[in-house]
Order: structure tokens, then C-alpha cells, then sequence
């Protein structure tokens, strides 16, 4: 396999992955590119949502947008994105993203180093493709991603995932939260309803640890899931903070950042606290906790095994019973089993 790394690279291009969370498992590779190319400028290329994540982050250089529901929607604003990307003159490119397109950006842009897993058919694209087999495939993703490195001759040691927030951000989030003792709750998830637990659970669960820590709940999520976070509020006994849609990304980072708990399905937030090392208990059903479990030790998975699961869908077929399976009291006994002992 033929090693990028040997490449004196002075300005680097990185494509993101397009979830939150699988964004946030990038970051131990990103971490290894700095450590390896120094003196490089290293600038991530990613959606709205990532883009805004990585600003101020300490292996990223710049942030440059790619909004294709926006200015780079349809073929017009492909060849836009390509025409600034030529502007930049980057000597290489690193594919964190799996897809065709990506290695097709690379390429068209006249990037003339283009790394990345010979995946969706896009090995010709890449002159440093990295082939992959099935047991890379059920990897942790944080792996996944630094292996891609290591095979490229860069080398990407395990270290934390990590994010940042500013100083301004850390006063918003303690001004917001009065310092409070917070227990977050992210009842939502942007992929799919099939991966979301009940919210009526999830107001049981709040109500409980509210009274037995003397903890202000603070609910958060996407503008998408302002139903689901009006639905716990309502069937809520004790007061609550409902951030649902009411926040940027980076207020969620912040929110997150000073909290002592959060309880969530497996979502983008998820990955968002663990990079803070907040302790978290996360609610699985559908998707496999293997692969995509937080990378911290402060965790709690709490799933039932069932005959369909994890089946990686969208939404549900059949009864949920993966998700319903899961009572208030499994995930209570999680969440104290954490706080008792960080305390």
C-alpha cells in the first residue's frame, strides 16, 4: 500500500462524515494528522451541522462549509464547491466520508494526493486507496477511522475523542444552567424513530433522578424533535429546562459540557458528551452498540436483547420491542450506578 504519510503535505484537505457522532469518532484520527503534519494546514470540509462542531478545535485549521440543501444544492453547486476547493490549492486529500462523491470532489478539484477507504466503488479515484475488508467493517468506529490513518503510514495513537468550546460558550451554558447540578436528557435521535425510547420513559426517568440528586433536568435536541421534548415536559412532575430546538450546535456542546449526567438514545449528543467526558447512559436498540458505542469509560449501555436487533433501520417494521423492552427502572438503575459513584 502506498504511504501518504511520506508526502511532505502542506495543506490538507479533510472530508467529515456527515453525523455528529460519527464526526466526533473522527477525532482521534484528526488528532494523529496534527500530530503527524505539524506544520500543515489542515481545514475539514463538512455540512452545516459538523462544520459548526469542529469550529475552534485544536486539529482543525479552518472550517470550510459544504451545504448542498444550500449555495452546493444539485449539480450547479457541486461544480460551485469544486471551484472553491481548486481555489485553495490543497496538496492533499483525507476521505473520512465513505462516499463516491467524495473521492469525485477530491478529484475534480485537481487535489493531486487523494486518500481514503476504497469504498462505493471509488478506488479509482484515489491514488492512495485503502482497501478494507469485513472485519474492519464492525469496528469501533473511533478504530475504523485511525486505522485508515496507520495504514497510510500516519501515524494515529488511541487518544480520547475529543471537542472544544470557548470561554463565552462555558459562561453562556454556567449563566443559562445558574450552577445548577444538571442531568441532561437527549431524548431524540436524527437518523431514525426506530432508534428513540419512549418519552413518557424518559419523564419517568427524569423525575426520578430529579428527586433523589435535588437535579435541575435540562432537555435537549434537534428542531425536528421539539414534539418529542414538549411530550416529556408535559408528562414531567418536577420543573424542567426544555432546550428542544432551541439551541445551536455549539449551545448543545455547551449544555452538555456542564452537565453531571446525561441519559440518551444513541444519538449525535451522545457522542457530543462523551468528547467533555460526561458520564452518559445510553439506551440502544436498533443500532449496535459495538461499533458505535461512546468512546469513555463513564458509560452505561443499557439495551434487551431481542431476534431482530440490531437490524440498523430507520424506523421499525414490527413492534419496537427492542426499545420497549427497555423499562424506566433499567435505565434509573444505570443512571445511579453512575452518579453514585462520581459523586
Amino acid at each position: 500500500m502506498k504511504q501518504l504519510g511520506r508526502q511532505p503535505l502542506h495543506k490538507i484537505l479533510v472530508r467529515a462524515t456527515n453525523w455528529l457522532g460519527d464526526a466526533v469518532m473522527t477525532t482521534p484520527a484528526l488528532a494523529g494528522l496534527r500530530h503527524h503534519y505539524p506544520q500543515a494546514e489542515i481545514v475539514l470540509l463538512a455540512n452545516p451541522l459538523v462544520a459548526q462542531m469542529f469550529s475552534f478545535h485544536p486539529s482543525i485549521d479552518r472550517v470550510m462549509v459544504y451545504d448542498k440543501r444550500g449555495v452546493h444544492k444539485g449539480v450547479k453547486g457541486f461544480w460551485r464547491m469544486v471551484k472553491e476547493l481548486r481555489q485553495q490549492h490543497f496538496d492533499g486529500a483525507i476521505l473520512l466520508q465513505n462516499a463516491i462523491e467524495a473521492a469525485f470532489l477530491a478529484a475534480c478539484a485537481g487535489i493531486p494526493c487523494r486518500a481514503g477507504y476504497a469504498t462505493d466503488g471509488r478506488r479509482l479515484l484515489l491514488n492512495y486507496p485503502v482497501s478494507i475488508s469485513g472485519s474492519d467493517k464492525i469496528l469501533h468506529h473511533t478504530l475504523y477511522y485511525r486505522q485508515m490513518l496507520i495504514r497510510l503510514g500516519i501515524s494515529a495513537d488511541e487518544v480520547p475523542v475529543s471537542l472544544a468550546c470557548t470561554e463565552a460558550e462555558h459562561r453562556w451554558a454556567s449563566e443559562l444552567l445558574a450552577d445548577n447540578d444538571i442531568i441532561t436528557i437527549n431524548p431524540g435521535a436524527a437518523y431514525g424513530s426506530a432508534k428513540r425510547w419512549l418519552p413518557e420513559r424518559f419523564a419517568e426517568v427524569a423525575d426520578t433522578l430529579a428527586a433523589r440528586y435535588g437535579a435541575k433536568i435540562v432537555l435537549t435536541g434537534g428542531p425536528g424533535e421539539r414534539e418529542i421534548g414538549d411530550d416529556i415536559a408535559q408528562a414531567m412532575h418536577t420543573p424542567v429546562l426544555n432546550m428542544v430546538g432551541q439551541t445551536s450546535v455549539r449551545q448543545m456542546m455547551a449544555l452538555l459540557a456542564h452537565s453531571r449526567l446525561l441519559v440518551s438514545n444513541d444519538s449525535g449528543p451522545m457522542h457530543v458528551a462523551s468528547a467533555f467526558a460526561v458520564p452518559i447512559v445510553a439506551v440502544f436498540g436498533s443500532t449496535d452498540h459495538t461499533t458505535t458505542c461512546p468512546a469513555s469509560d463513564n458509560v452505561r449501555i443499557v439495551r434487551k436483547p431481542t431476534d431482530c436487533a440490531p437490524c440498523l433501520l430507520r424506523q421499525c417494521p414490527t413492534d419496537h420491542r427492542c426499545m420497549t423492552a427497555i423499562t424506566a427502572a433499567d435505565v434509573i438503575q444505570a443512571a445511579t450506578e453512575l452518579l453514585d459513584c462520581h459523586r
